[in-house]
């Protein structure tokens, strides 16, 4: 079966974008797509305060908005109209267009950053170089992978594919897994890797984050973790690559 085409994808997130909020964000603060967020953009942190930053794939701007409350300047540009008219009411600043294909200029950039959209791209070496591109010598790229060495990733490759909008599941969208052994392998050129963070370590399932009693205890235990050795086993796994001068 072919992989779907940058239309399929397009009309994908587009009809995602209807419902995309529905469990994120203000509709649920301190649950588990609030600490995802959290742990993202603090990541973003180490290597972007008071500078200027692009995130690939920015979708409605959750992480777009929490970046832009320490850069210089946050740019966020995403393939899905849909996403970017929410983004945009934010008052953030995004542009439509293709991680293949970025529509800034050589080093405009500190700081690259891409989170839960690489996986879905067939070119994903291509996505990477296009990052690097915009990124200046002696900026970051900042890439998140999903990780197949991981609870999240036993689901999602093995178990039923969920519903997303009307008519679409999360089948009608290109998929890849890499490790983290992988993804510290997936440098772009003249660049070198340099640091690492796991998401969803501790949280085998998102639900349990909305029990009250749990959802101390899960965050705690996540951020205890996230930069341990055991990241590896983390559903969502980020690299940093330090682009040489």
């Amino acid at each position: 079966m072919p992989s779907p085409s940058a239309q399929d994808s397009k009309a994908y997130y587009d009809a995602f974008s209807k419902q995309y909020e529905r469990i994120r964000g203000k509709n649920a603060p301190l649950g588990y797509h609030e600490l995802l967020d959290q742990l993202e953009a603090e990541f973003v942190a180490r290597y972007a305060t008071a500078k200027e930053v692009l995130e690939v794939g920015c979708g409605t701007g959750l992480v777009l908005e929490r970046i832009a409350g320490f850069a210089k300047r946050a740019v966020g540009v995403d393939l899905s109209p849909g996403m970017l008219d929410k983004a945009r009411a934010r008052g953030l600043e995004v542009v439509e267009g293709s991680a293949t294909e970025l529509p800034f200029a050589d080093s405009s950039f500190d700081v690259c950053c891409s989170f839960k959209v690489l996986p879905h791209i067939a070119q994903i070496d291509v996505a990477l170089a296009e990052m690097a591109r915009v990124t200046r010598p002696g900026g970051v790229i900042i890439a998140e992978f999903y990780n197949p060495d991981s609870f999240r990733g036993l689901i999602k490759r093995f178990g039923p594919k969920q519903r997303i909008a009307a008519g679409k599941h999360e089948g009608d969208v290109f998929t890849r897994f890499d490790t983290p052994t992988e993804g510290c392998a997936r440098v772009p050129e003249g660049c070198r890797f340099i640091d690492s963070r796991g998401i969803r370590i501790a949280v085998p399932f998102g639900a349990l984050m909305q029990v009250p009693g749990l959802r101390s205890i899960l965050r705690t235990t996540e951020r205890a973790l996230c930069d341990s050795p055991l990241q590896r086993f983390a559903g969502f796994w980020v690299a940093a690559y330090l682009k040489e001068a």
